[in-house]
């Protein structure tokens, strides 16, 4: 009899509740049809434009909805009821792709230098789990490249003998992938997710023979793919949209290692900033004769050559080989020389590319930030996570959008809140990896944004928490509780300059797998252009953490007003199949 009890308890707790309907969707179906009724054509068009803000739509548009509703929810291939009724206009509230939260395509200016954009940016592309002893792949590239990153790392080291070139985490246990590999796949996967450049940056531990071999593979693998810069160096970087379907190369210059004071013996012992492996030579000759033949220089042969390999060839070989590769540097990365505000000085004449530690960089910004700002108005800042960071995490990355740093370089194999704010930032212009800085960072506006300076508010985004569904169908019935429905509460916030930074959270709904908030929020933006909506669903344990229930970030200067539909997301960034919030947004 005990277990029959239990039974009827876990049968009844477990009873899908009659889904309730937020009273602000009655009254908003009730102001656009006679008597609530049905929605018409014309109605629902009105709607659009007068409640959702979309001034472009038209009558055509709405019956286009219209079919595609009364296909999808009474399975009708030629509809013949040209009217919503009040569920289906439900349903056509929470379809993503007929009522986005978001602008879905490129609408920004794409035609200023690359110095003006966020860049969607990889930190050590290739690794597939931690820092320290993870394998090294082509897969985390090609899903990086799928959903938009537009900046590949590879480390690219010697292979154990010498004759050829891995890409690897240095000094660690990861093992290695050849670099052949990785430049075949990123040519395949390249621009499956946007036609704008992806730039590859090379952390360089080669021999000069080496940085020779690289250049070949990179000149046979992309072939006219590649972006080779007409001159050494210029004042301005090209744009996106003068270099689509590019690919586009970024690195320190190689070492001059032709030194007529030294010879190649004592050249291979120096030290240096970057560790120079050494390896056996073997006969150059037809090495030197190719890299003749493919820069279209004659090499003076030495009057004492006696028609063995000598030092002389080699360190001949080696000028050839590292000025191929020196020329196909599209984004010349900086040296360090002197302190850092020698190093942010701006050269009228010429732009690069510097890259800071998430420690150097948090540090520059208390004592030289403006410096900052001024220098990634020209040319491009990269910040990269603290090696200590060995399990894949991130940073937070809004200090350095804030900054103006275009290259704000991530695990994209890790997951968590600070990544789930790069998968938002670059949601954006269509999700093509690449979105428009705001003129205050880009010296338009003759200026130097201070982060630090208190700013008026700009703008007020007044968000409502209708209500989501989905979970039932995505995961199991004991998955969040074992004898009753979840208890889902939601957090939103913003994630932004500090004076905009809160989160706030709605009510506990209890036993309820369709959760209705009826909530709303009003957050004042000093900084609109730098912020992003947080969105967060947990469910409520008495005993335990909170279950996670879906995550989404998105650009505050992206939503679209209006009732709409938003898809969380897993710890990874993975859209759930079916799980969904239905919120509004509006600017007051």
């Amino acid at each position: 009899m005990g277990s029959y009890k239990m039974f009827m308890c876990f049968s009844r707790k477990f009873k899908v509740h009659e889904t309730q309907t937020p009273p602000e969707m009655k009254l908003v179906f009730g102001k656009y049809t006679q008597a609530g009724s049905l929605m018409t054509s014309n109605q629902l068009h009105q709607f659009l434009v007068q409640f959702q803000g979309e001034k472009d739509a038209t009558v055509p548009d709405a019956e286009r909805i219209i079919e595609q509703i009364m296909h999808r929810r009474h399975h009708i291939s030629r509809y013949t009821r040209h009217a919503l009724t009040f569920n289906d206009f439900l349903q056509f509230l929470f379809s993503e792709d007929l009522n986005p939260s978001l602008k879905s395509r490129v609408h920004q200016d794409m035609t200023a230098p690359l110095s003006h954009y966020f860049i969607y940016t990889g930190h050590n592309s290739y690794l597939t789990g931690n820092q320290l002893s993870s394998d090294c792949s082509d897969i985390p590239i090609i899903k990086a490249l799928q959903k938009g990153v537009r900046v590949i790392e590879l480390d690219i080291w010697p292979n154990s003998s010498k004759d050829d070139v891995n890409v690897l985490h240095g000094r660690t246990l990861t093992t290695p992938v050849s670099l052949i590999k990785c430049l075949g796949s990123i040519k395949e996967y390249a621009f499956m997710a946007s036609p704008y450049p992806v730039v590859i940056t090379l952390e360089d531990h080669l021999t000069p023979d080496l940085q020779a071999k690289v250049a070949k593979m990179v000149t046979e693998t992309f072939g006219d793919m590649l972006y080779i810069p007409e001159t050494e160096q210029s004042d301005a970087f090209p744009s996106p949209e003068a270099l689509q379907y590019r690919v586009m190369l970024s690195t320190k210059p190689p070492k001059e290692y032709l030194d007529s004071t030294k010879s190649f013996k004592d050249k291979g012992k120096e030290s240096s900033e970057d560790e120079t492996w050494g390896r056996e030579i073997p006969d150059l000759r037809e090495e030197l004769e190719a890299c003749e033949k493919r820069i279209g220089v004659c090499i003076e042969k030495n009057p004492d050559d006696d028609g063995d390999t000598s030092d002389y060839d080699i360190r001949k070989s080696q000028q050839l080989g590292q000025s191929e590769y020196k020329r196909l540097i599209a984004i010349q990365a900086k040296k360090r020389k002197g302190g850092l505000k020698e190093s942010l000085k701006v050269n009228p004449a010429k732009v690069g590319r510097l890259s800071l530690s998430e420690q150097a960089f948090e540090k520059a910004t208390i004592s030289n930030g403006t410096d900052i700002v001024r220098f990634t108005q020209k040319n491009l800042l990269r910040v990269y996570p603290k090696g200590t960071r060995v399990n894949s995490s991130n940073y937070k990355p809004l200090l350095a959008w804030m900054h103006g740093a275009q290259m704000v370089a991530f695990n994209m194999q890790g997951y968590g809140r600070a990544l789930w704010l790069m998968q938002g930032m670059f949601k954006s212009n269509g999700g093509c990896g690449y979105v428009r800085k705001p003129d205050f960072l880009t010296g338009e506006r003759n200026e130097v944004f201070d982060p630090r300076a208190r700013l008026p508010v700009k703008t007020t985004l007044k968000v409502d928490v209708y209500m989501g569904d989905g979970w039932r169908l995505d995961f199991d019935k004991t998955h969040f509780d074992s004898y009753s429905p979840p208890d889902f509460y939601a957090k939103v916030g913003i994630a932004g300059v500090p004076a905009d930074s809160m989160m706030k959270k709605t009510e506990i709904i209890d036993d309820n797998w369709t959760p209705v908030w009826d909530t709303e929020f009003w957050f004042p933006l000093t900084v609109p252009e730098l912020a992003l909506l947080r969105i967060e669903v947990h469910e409520y344990d008495r005993s335990e953490k909170d279950d996670f229930g879906g995550q989404n970030c998105l650009p505050v200067s992206e939503l679209r007003s209006g009732i709409r539909t938003v898809p969380l997301f897993d710890r990874k960034g993975e859209k759930f199949k079916s799980v969904k919030l239905l919120m509004q947004f509006q600017f007051v």
